[in-house]
């Protein structure tokens, strides 16, 4: 689809705080690519800094980011994020993919609709908060994999059938032409949807595997901050 979002203020990343961050770019395969013009996959490796666990309660100054957050998404600027640029560009994507962005939700509105349903962004533990400022900051969502479980360059391509999702013994079996984060052997990730149970985090994993989804019509740097604004916050000690 070649339609681009409308124009309108979002904050902007910050250039210079992202200078020396350098992601890699995932793979995709060429069926998609021709499909879905302007999709792609950003990914970093990330060594914890932060101690304890990663389900566990979140340090002051990540506690203080999501108050901060917040205060900025009430009534009016939490109704108008679906008409800002980058939320808007995830809307067309969904259409284009053939879900109905008013049924299944893009990650920024369903994050600010339970904002606004619980009267916070509240804490979920220290890597779900920190996943969760990556995507109000810049409207770019970012997970998370247990990099140990991961293998190979992570990509985007569409599911055959009989896959699973992930290598556990009872994973999930995959429609086939289902839209996939996939490693080089095995889907690890339903594109927007959920993580195979197997590959994700775990409260004492160490290194992570995260990814951004880019769509046509969000800039590359608002993709390279939400991941440089994971990999920063679980890197300091």
């Amino acid at each position: 689809m070649s339609a681009q979002p409308p124009p309108g203020p979002w904050p902007a990343p910050h250039e210079d705080r992202a200078a020396g961050f350098a992601p890699t770019p995932g793979w995709c395969a060429r069926e998609v690519e021709q499909e879905l013009p302007g999709l792609r996959l950003l990914t970093a490796q990330v060594d914890i800094a932060r101690e304890g666990s990663l389900t566990g309660q979140s340090p002051a100054d990540v506690q203080g980011r999501l108050r901060e957050l917040s205060n900025r998404f009430r009534g009016a600027a939490a109704v108008a994020v679906r008409s800002e640029p980058v939320p808007s560009a995830y809307r067309i994507f969904f259409r284009h993919i053939g879900l109905d962005p008013e049924v299944v939700r893009t990650p920024i509105e369903a994050a600010v609709l339970e904002r606004m349903i619980k009267g916070g962004f509240l804490s979920g533990g220290l890597l779900e908060d920190v996943l969760l400022i990556a995507l109000i900051d810049t409207g770019v969502p970012v997970w998370a994999l247990d990099a140990e479980r991961v293998d190979g360059p992570l990509g985007i391509r569409a599911s055959a059938a009989g896959e699973r999702l992930g290598r556990s013994p009872d994973a999930p079996v995959l429609p086939a032409g289902r839209l996939v984060i996939a490693d080089a052997s095995t889907p690890l990730a339903i594109l927007f949807g959920e993580l195979a149970s197997g590959h994700a985090p775990q409260a004492r994993s160490r290194r992570l595997a995260l990814f951004a989804v880019q769509v046509a019509g969000v800039p590359e740097l608002y993709a390279e901050e939400a991941l440089w604004s994971c990999a920063s916050s679980l890197q300091s000690s």
